[in-house]
């Protein structure tokens, strides 16, 4: 007698046991949440570089350094990025600048202090959510593996009472389990290439603002002695 298995992918989902399908119930739900992180950082990646794109162009374009800071400091708009840091950087040095008798070491060291605690908000900004992008990356397939090994020895206890098993009999269970696998690595490699890649794109954002920072000072050290407009 021929016994014929249905071997769909979602028959064998449905026909899974109870514990392999908590297994595959949390890798959707990883996989899901995953991509939903990579689409954000996407489209705040794209953002961030063009907004750095044009305050650099108006920057050096000739703009003053005071109405570019009125304007960044007057709430109309969220300020974010390089104008977040130029703003911070700004706002120190001409807090210290109106102090009399504040040396020019002093007057430097705070607006860099002030342009480098900036920074480090926009990049704990950027990098929000990479964290769960490499945990998904590195555990997930042993998630699934765990959910394949446990579907195997279901599938061979099952054969424990069986006179005589064949490839038709254990092949159903073995399927079942290696689909835990296969969604594992599906919840893994787009979460590995998204992350290595935002990885890159957010260091050469963080370059360019951190060069941005080192042309600011520059341009501050020479106005330090020149009085405030």
């Amino acid at each position: 007698m021929n016994v014929t298995h249905d071997l769909s992918i979602l028959a064998l989902v449905m026909n899974a046991s109870v514990v392999v399908k908590i297994v595959m119930a949390i890798l959707a739900l990883a996989s899901l949440v995953s991509w939903t992180y990579i689409f954000m950082k996407v489209f705040a990646l794209r953002q961030a570089r063009r907004e750095a794109d044009s305050f650099e162009r108006e920057f050096w374009g000739g703009a003053d350094l005071v109405g570019l800071y009125q304007r960044a400091s007057s709430g109309h708009y969220t300020v974010a990025g390089m104008e977040k840091v130029f703003e911070a950087g700004f706002k120190e040095f001409l807090k210290l600048k109106g102090r009399s008798g504040t040396e020019l070491s002093a007057l430097m060291d705070g607006s860099r202090r002030a342009m480098k605690a900036a920074l480090q908000r926009e990049v704990d900004a950027l990098e929000s959510h990479l964290s769960f992008l490499a945990t998904v990356g590195s555990v997930s397939p042993y998630i699934g593996l765990f959910g394949t090994v446990w579907g195997i020895m279901n599938a061979f206890r099952g054969l424990s009472n069986v006179a005589q098993a064949t490839l038709a009999q254990v092949a159903p269970g073995i399927a079942e389990a290696l689909v835990a696998t296969a969604i594992g690595l599906f919840a893994a490699i787009p979460a590995v290439i998204a992350y290595n890649r935002f990885s890159h794109d957010i260091d050469r954002l963080v370059g360019r603002y951190e060069s941005f920072m080192e042309e600011l000072s520059n341009i501050l050290q020479r106005q330090a002695h020149q009085p405030t407009r």
